[in-house]
């Protein structure tokens, strides 16, 4: 299994996917797929992490946030997975990682692929042959968008109105639907993996510029042509087999901040 790789960039916006240990389903009981939307929402309020899409799966969960501020998201994280995880853990009387070493971060131009990315996200269930339509899988991004709830919202539709220049909900709404229902048009059973396993995903320039800003950090990285857009690719490395307090990814300290105009 290649390691997860994470490098911020102060401002962008961020695809996460974290897995489960061995891509057993840990989250396979709503309960448990409950309490990790607990925590991502005492995370926005704790740290104030701006969420724009997420979905829980049985054996990953998929994330879109704004980087807001300097360790928003590790801290972010840190929080939802060790909680989930201890909770889990105590429940189940089980020992052992939950999660897989780190979770995985990848840079989103914020422009079609932004739109392109959201859609990704709320079809997961569907390319898994789980539902039909996306607003089938209650606990999603998808569902909290389409459907806003009155207390306990996740989602910062104003973030995401501002990213798309709209000015009310609703037209971002609309928006949200046509790029879904156009999708599921086509065929939707491909996996993308790019979303999940890319430096960054957008246009030739703004890959450019994160390859720039990469330099000399590790060597190896590509850039790719792949369904309309460039994609920054590097060599993954093995995981460790060292998971003490010194090594552990999770830590705000083992996190890249690097500076882009973008």
């Amino acid at each position: 299994m290649p390691r997860a790789n994470r490098h911020y960039i102060p401002g962008c916006v961020w695809h996460i996917t974290h897995r489960c240990h061995k891509q057993e389903f840990l989250l396979k009981f709503e309960k448990d797929r409950k309490r990790w939307r607990h925590w991502l929402y005492k995370a926005k309020k704790r740290y104030g992490l701006c969420v724009l899409d997420y979905i829980i799966t049985s054996n990953h969960v998929h994330l879109l946030v704004m980087d807001t501020g300097e360790h928003v998201i590790p801290k972010s994280l840190q929080l939802i997975a060790g909680r989930t995880a201890q909770e889990y853990n105590i429940r189940k009387k089980r020992k052992g990682a939950f999660w897989e070493d780190r979770y995985h971060a990848t840079a989103v131009q914020t422009d079609k692929h932004l739109a392109k990315c959201l859609v990704y996200i709320d079809l997961n269930m569907v390319r898994a042959g789980v539902v039909q339509h996306p607003s089938e899988y209650t606990i999603s991004g998808y569902n909290e968008i389409q459907t806003p709830p009155k207390r306990y919202s996740i989602v910062n539709q104003k973030a995401l109105n501002d990213l798309f220049a709209v000015k009310e909900d609703h037209i971002f709404r609309q928006l949200h639907r046509e790029w879904v229902e156009q999708e599921l048009l086509n065929d939707v059973s491909s996996r993308q993996s790019f979303w999940s396993e890319a430096v960054a995903v957008g246009n030739e320039n703004y890959i450019q510029n994160i390859q720039r800003e990469l330099v000399g950090r590790i060597p190896g990285r590509s850039i790719i042509s792949e369904s309309e857009s460039s994609i920054l690719k590097e060599p993954t490395t093995p995981y460790s087999t060292l998971f003490d307090t010194q090594k552990c990814i999770l830590r705000p300290q083992n996190t890249y901040f690097l500076s882009i105009n973008h």
